[in-house]
């Protein structure tokens, strides 16, 4: 029997348009041998629609008219089985039930890749791919990851995080604790955004008061970090979960900036290839020893935020410090699912999916053996009163 794949994209982010081009990706690389492949397209405002349309890129170009030729989606739960219904259209409409086996979110972004979307699978206990809400919250908040590798004693520049409604009122102090804790040049990032939105370098004070009302445009919670002058970044996958890990080879992407910036990632090149089209060195020119040493960081990254199924994380060397390693940044559900970083590796994209929704029906088997209930109802049992009486315990 086939598995229903529903492969859930979009959202409320404005990584919007590359979760669909990583989600368009997969669907198409997916074995549809073994998958009932079932496209859930979030729009910007929430809500959800189905439809063979949704496999083609180019039908994205038009939104009004792909969604006039979706249907309208809800997701529920009905005798134990979490369904995907379908509303036609017309007079006569009527509703279509189809079961959902697997949860497949290809999503970026706050709102979506932040455990949102990870909570509701978990609220209705449908099985999904990828890491859990504890995990995708963690790597979603760089200053909250920072604080976890810096526990486990992994090696991350220092950081200096405030809330962008400060700086409005206290614009001056913060400047000048950011000059007195970092030399400039320093780097300025929304803390809870990927695909490197909204992140610059500030040369002088005036610079940082840019760069910050730049990213505060996106995000409340704002993160400084010293900037590396004599850079060169490294990205390596991380495929598995709690008892197993695989590193992928490394990548060294192309900037053609001081920083790796959206429009590297994703308009240098090929844009309906999303991370694919990056230029890159693959795998990168480091010697062994070095691309060792970074495959073990990634995999121990992985395992310090609990993470399952897929991640990329992003590596900084400091090639004026023999090319000291700092950990940047993780990224829970990579763009393109960092596919081509396994393909390098041996695994082709299918067959990585397959892996993918192994290690979902995994963990599911394991959750299926926890307790979520105590066979008990108090509200049977006691008296509260109009108004309900406080509760002793």
């Amino acid at each position: 029997m086939k598995i229903n794949l529903a492969v859930f994209f979009g959202g409320r982010s404005v990584e919007h348009e590359i979760s669909v081009i990583s989600a368009v990706q997969a669907m198409h690389a997916a074995n549809h041998e073994k998958y009932n492949v079932i496209p859930i397209y979030i729009t910007k405002a929430g809500e959800m629609y189905t439809g063979e349309v949704l496999f083609d890129i180019n039908n994205y170009k038009d939104l009004n008219a792909l969604l006039e030729n979706c249907q309208a989606a809800q997701i529920a739960k009905q005798e134990n089985e979490v369904v995907l219904i379908t509303r036609g259209k017309g007079l006569f409409k009527s509703s279509k039930t189809t079961p959902i086996h697997m949860a497949f979110p290809v999503v970026h972004g706050t709102n979506c890749e932040d455990g949102s979307i990870q909570g509701f699978f978990e609220l209705i206990g449908l099985p999904y791919i990828g890491c859990d809400v504890t995990s995708s919250a963690i790597g979603m908040d760089k200053s909250v990851f920072k604080s976890v590798m810096q526990s486990y004693n992994l090696p991350v520049l220092p950081g200096f995080t405030f809330d962008s409604r400060s700086f409005v009122l206290q614009k001056d102090e913060i400047i000048g604790k950011i000059a007195e804790q970092f030399s400039f040049p320093v780097i300025v990032k929304p803390a809870n955004l990927g695909s490197s939105v909204g992140i610059s370098k500030a040369n002088d004070p005036q610079q940082l008061e840019e760069a910050i009302t730049l990213a505060a445009n996106f995000a409340e919670k704002i993160l400084v970090e010293p900037a590396i002058t004599n850079l060169r970044e490294i990205n390596c996958s991380v495929l598995g979960d709690n008892e197993e890990y695989e590193a992928s080879v490394c990548e060294e992407p192309i900037m053609k900036d001081e920083i790796l910036s959206y429009k590297d990632k994703y308009l240098s090149g090929n844009s309906t290839k999303g991370m694919e089209s990056l230029s890159r060195k693959l795998p990168a020119d480091l010697p062994d020893e070095k691309s060792e040493e970074i495959k073990q960081l990634a995999i121990n990254v992985f395992k310090a935020i609990g993470g399952s199924g897929l991640a990329r994380i992003d590596f900084l060397l400091d090639t004026a410090d023999n090319d000291k390693v700092y950990v940047n940044e993780i990224n829970t559900i990579p763009g393109s699912l960092a596919f081509y970083l396994w393909k390098e590796s041996g695994l082709p994209f299918d067959k990585l999916i397959d892996k993918l929704v192994d290690l979902g029906y995994k963990r599911s088997r394991r959750k299926a053996n926890l307790m979520y209930s105590i066979e008990t109802n108090i509200l049977a049992t006691s008296n509260f009163g109009i108004k309900g009486n406080k509760l002793k315990g």
